[in-house]
């Protein structure tokens, strides 16, 4: 009896959570029809307020259970993004822009793409305010194209250069007996460093602050010719941290008002010739958006010029929204290969690589693509490795200044567990093979000497057919490709001094080199967006899932959940990996 009881009350806790996940799933659904429904119109007089508070990506990202689940939240669009300012600019309904920024989260490229956006949107006469309680490096870049930067009184500004941190997790290993098994080719892929090392090797170190320095001094330049400050006396602020308090930052001109957000407003209001009193007319974003319908960009003609964007790691299969799966992108640039109404094509890339197959499949498509209709490569935050590796078939490749770029060079990573399981947790394993080596490769037993060697030679092969194609791609010869290579990472001007690039440029250049190989004027075409977004539904459910699996293992482990993500990462390394040298997160 105790046993049917148990059992009775089992199925009924099932039938309850089960439930309250209807409800959930339910609640969000209503929620965003009733979101997308509702009918947004532009008062007269009005601002658009930007507030970056969410990860910037190259497209609009939307995970409708986020607030429940806990997990990635929704992203801005780059894409959209810069839409909705090129859009205000012409609106004569919106009279200003307010930056309403903290610590915005995007790369180095896709700041600079922003910034452009708003200096060109300045050129219609109308104003750009922002407003800050505490600044970053990267919300500075953006907000120094104002005509008003507020910071709060009591708040920071940092100026003090750019930093990239990388974390080490060979003494993790140790303890816990995994053992990372490592093979590549060049003495700059340092990709797999942090499994072996415990820092930096002086090759890692040395290029890292070479396209550190170059991306801080782009970005100095720029800073100093909107502010109208000196080059010299700029670098001398940043290096010497002359910036400690919200006072510094306006005695050194860095900002041009120290004030409260009523403030700001109320700047913009006299702007306006609204009363004090009055309510300031400020649309949001995500409104904004939704008062334009208009998913293709260009003019009625039939003619299109396609955006494949490809962001995130380079994957086998279909991959996801966040990772540029092979069959996926083959198929969006074969449809734009095949379309005769697609007249170019311009290949987006924010990558930092990832499998050498699902590059090479991507590469092949690109190959075809090339042979029948121009295929222009732009680069974003970064196009490393698998990254640079998709693009370098391209008929001209694009790149910020700020571009991480080039890491052409190849690895291998085959953890063996072996250790782990028998001292650690009690595990031992037998196996019986019909041949020498049936098992390999195997994560439970170290390799022989000699299946190390047939491991490496793939690897050298992989690393031959990657230069050896990099060489056609920029008309070099190989020898001097491979002196560029050794797995090294660029910045943008760096690559382009080494004729690793073509152009330095945006999203933009890439668009208009694209136009005009295929001999389209302005105007004379629409924009077609690669490959198909999730919808709603498809998101809503494959997040709950996915989500909601990855929060019961956060909380299962806790303080060891970072390190479970970067074993589960090793873990998937599956075959020869171009990867960046290793994860740049630059501050």
């Amino acid at each position: 009896m105790r046993q049917f009881f148990k059992y009775v009350l089992a199925t009924l806790t099932g039938l309850v959570l089960f439930a309250l996940v209807g409800v959930v799933l339910l609640v969000a659904l209503i929620a965003a029809a009733a979101s997308s429904d509702k009918e947004v119109t532009v008062a007269s007089n009005s601002v658009l307020e930007l507030k970056l508070d969410k990860p910037i990506g190259e497209r609009e990202f939307n995970n409708p259970l986020s607030g429940f689940t806990g997990g990635q939240s929704s992203s801005i669009g780059l894409d959209e993004l810069k839409a909705a300012i090129r859009r205000a600019k012409a609106d004569d309904d919106i009279k200003g822009i307010f930056l309403n920024l903290e610590l915005v989260q995007g790369g180095m490229a896709s700041m600079e793409e922003i910034r452009n956006a708003l200096l060109d949107f300045k050129k219609s006469g109308k104003f750009v305010v922002s407003y800050t309680d505490a600044q970053s490096e990267k919300s500075y870049y953006l907000a120094s194209v104002a005509d008003k930067i507020y910071l709060n009184p009591q708040g920071t500004l940092e100026f003090n250069g750019l930093s990239s941190e990388t974390m080490y997790y060979k003494n993790l290993f140790d303890k816990l007996g995994v053992q990372a098994q490592i093979f590549r080719v060049g003495s700059f892929k340092s990709a797999v460093e942090p499994y072996f090392r415990t820092n930096m090797s002086d090759s890692a170190r040395l290029q890292t602050s070479s396209f550190l320095n170059s991306m801080n001094n782009a970005m100095l330049a720029e800073v100093a010719a909107a502010r109208k400050i000196a080059p010299a006396r700029l670098k001398v602020i940043s290096d010497s941290m002359l910036v400690h308090n919200a006072d510094d930052a306006k005695l050194l001109g860095l900002v041009t008002d120290l004030g409260y957000y009523d403030q700001a407003t109320d700047y913009m209001k006299g702007k306006l010739g609204v009363e004090k009193d009055d309510k300031l007319s400020l649309i949001e974003l995500s409104d904004y958006e939704k008062a334009d319908d208009d998913d293709e960009e260009g003019s009625t003609s039939g003619n299109r010029i396609a955006v494949v964007y490809a962001e995130g790691d380079i994957v086998t299969g279909k991959g996801g929204n966040e990772s540029i799966g092979s069959t996926r992108f083959a198929e969006a640039i074969r449809k734009a290969r095949l379309d005769k109404k697609v007249k170019a094509v311009v290949l987006r890339i924010n990558s930092p690589g990832g499998s050498s197959l699902a590059s090479d499949i991507i590469y092949r498509e690109v190959m075809l693509t090339k042979k029948v209709k121009p295929i222009i490569a732009s680069m974003s935050d970064v196009a490393a490795s698998g990254g640079y590796f998709i693009a370098m078939g391209c008929d001209t490749i694009v790149a910020h200044p700020t571009t991480i770029t080039g890491s052409i060079g190849v690895f291998g990573v085959l953890p063996n567990i072996e250790p782990f399981l028998r001292d650690k947790i009690g595990v031992t394993t037998d196996r019986v093979t019909t041949g020498k080596f049936s098992d390999f490769p195997t994560i439970t037993r170290a390799l022989t000497p000699f299946e190390q060697s047939q491991f490496q030679a793939e690897i050298n092969r992989i690393y031959a057919d990657f230069t050896t194609k990099a060489a056609q791609g920029r008309r070099m010869p190989v020898e001097r490709l491979r002196r560029l290579a050794s797995g090294r990472v660029w910045s943008g001007t760096e690559a382009k001094a080494r004729g690793l690039v073509d152009v330095l440029g945006s999203y933009d250049d890439a668009l208009r080199i694209a136009a005009r190989r295929a001999n389209l004027k302005e105007g004379d075409y629409r924009i077609q967006k690669l490959p198909r977004q999730k919808s709603f539904a498809e998101s809503l459910f494959s997040s709950f899932s996915e989500e909601a699996k990855m929060r019961m293992v956060r909380e299962e482990m806790g303080p060891m959940y970072p390190m479970y993500q970067q074993y589960k990462k090793l873990s998937e390394m599956k075959g020869a990996q171009m990867r960046m040298p290793f994860e740049v997160n630059v501050q």
